[in-house]
């Protein structure tokens, strides 16, 4: 019985392997491990890759620093602290977006790391769009990100 499950763990996480290399794609993403077994994608290359990306936590640090073979993203919008502050003051943020100032502005400013000498810009084309930022009452904040992120 022990046999039994064993041998089908193996043939299971075979299949699954030979199915990701088939794909004909790079399955470990960026990070060290990508830089090691760089142009070699057979199977055993990118499961060592991928274990290699994990065992050292450098796809982390290369996303956020854009190193590692890794894109750190241009969006300065997406961060975690500004969805949930979005998400938590829409309708405080759309009337500071409206009059062009305000504290929830300041920050949204400060959580997007705006330095202070670009603020009244930023405030400016926000406060120009704000038509295609907050399109409808209705508008999630997904969407107002996604605009935001669009406009600026």
């Amino acid at each position: 019985m022990k046999k039994t499950a064993i041998v089908t763990t193996v043939f299971v996480a075979a299949l699954m392997l030979a199915t990701a290399g088939f794909a004909g794609q790079n399955n470990y993403g960026c990070g060290l491990g990508s830089m090691v077994f760089e142009n070699n994608d057979s199977v055993v290359s990118q499961t060592l890759a991928a274990t290699t990306n994990g065992t050292f936590a450098s796809q982390l640090f290369g996303i956020t620093s854009g190193t590692s073979n890794c894109e750190k993203p241009e969006s300065f919008v997406y961060n975690e602290k500004v969805k949930v502050f979005v998400a938590d003051n829409m309708d405080n943020l759309a009337a500071d977006m409206a009059r062009g100032s305000g504290e929830y502005l300041d920050t949204l400013a400060t959580l997007m790391d705006v330095p202070q000498a670009d603020r009244a810009s930023l405030y400016n084309t926000l406060q120009a769009n704000f038509s295609s930022i907050y399109t409808s009452d209705q508008v999630s904040s997904t969407d107002v990100l996604r605009n935001m992120d669009s406009v600026l």
